[in-house]
């Protein structure tokens, strides 16, 4: 998925999660969405909720959290791990994990920083900075 709309970015959790009973064989980045859901029982309703799911708003300023951008920055954080960009993620999140003792917990710290670096980004204008992003997720390692 590169560059999808919001509708269509819910759509593909929708659809995912639809199709985790069926008989067709999922695409590899299905396969890993629908882990990435089953890793969070708590959007599991939602996701039977269907096109409902689509248009309800999770305002910040209320404290929600968006399941949908949730489970996208999961995403685009197995991507990354997966050809370790930017160089160094890899290495950052496996010390990470090795000091929690938790993978989800290490991933879970490692999507708050690239949130960070993305609203960061968005809001100088500027590209993400990935050294700033690396330097957030060894963040604490040295306690």
């Amino acid at each position: 998925m590169f560059n999808p709309t919001r509708d269509q970015a819910r759509q593909f959790f929708l659809d995912t999660w639809a199709r985790r009973q069926g008989t067709q064989p999922l695409s590899q980045m299905e396969t890993l969405a629908l882990n990435i859901i089953g890793r969070h029982p708590e959007y599991q309703a939602l996701l039977d909720q269907g096109d409902r799911a689509l248009t309800r708003e999770y305002p910040p300023e209320l404290g929600e959290t968006n399941p949908f951008l949730h489970m996208s920055l999961h995403l685009a954080i197995e991507e990354q791990l997966a050809i370790d960009q930017p160089p160094g993620i890899r290495a950052a999140f496996e010390a990470q994990r090795a000091k929690l003792g938790d993978e989800h917990e290490a991933l879970h710290r490692m999507l708050d920083c690239l949130g960070e670096i993305i609203w960061r980004a968005q809001r100088d204008r500027q590209p993400p900075d990935g050294a700033a992003y690396i330097a957030c997720v060894r963040q604490g390692l040295d306690d």
